[in-house]
């Protein structure tokens, strides 16, 4: 499958301002993006079997860039 349309502003299309806001309004929101972007570059190495051996992983860091979605969305909803 491909990686290639986790963007966050792809992702929250109705919030087009989400990628200023998180990177502008606090640390936190400057990690979060950070992380989600760390994450989706390593899911989309490993699917690209450059480092097959971490296929393993792959699922955990899927569920992790979910779980940071989630806290994106809500904090930003708030």
């Amino acid at each position: 499958m491909s990686e290639t349309c986790h963007n966050l502003r792809a992702l929250f299309p109705a919030q087009s301002d989400i990628n200023a806001t998180l990177k502008c309004d606090s640390e936190h929101h400057r990690r979060l993006a950070l992380r989600h972007h760390a994450v989706t570059l390593e899911i989309a190495r490993i699917e690209a079997e450059l480092d097959t051996e971490l296929k393993a992983r792959l699922e955990a860091l899927k569920k992790q860039r979910l779980a940071l979605l989630d806290e994106i969305a809500e904090e930003h909803n708030a």
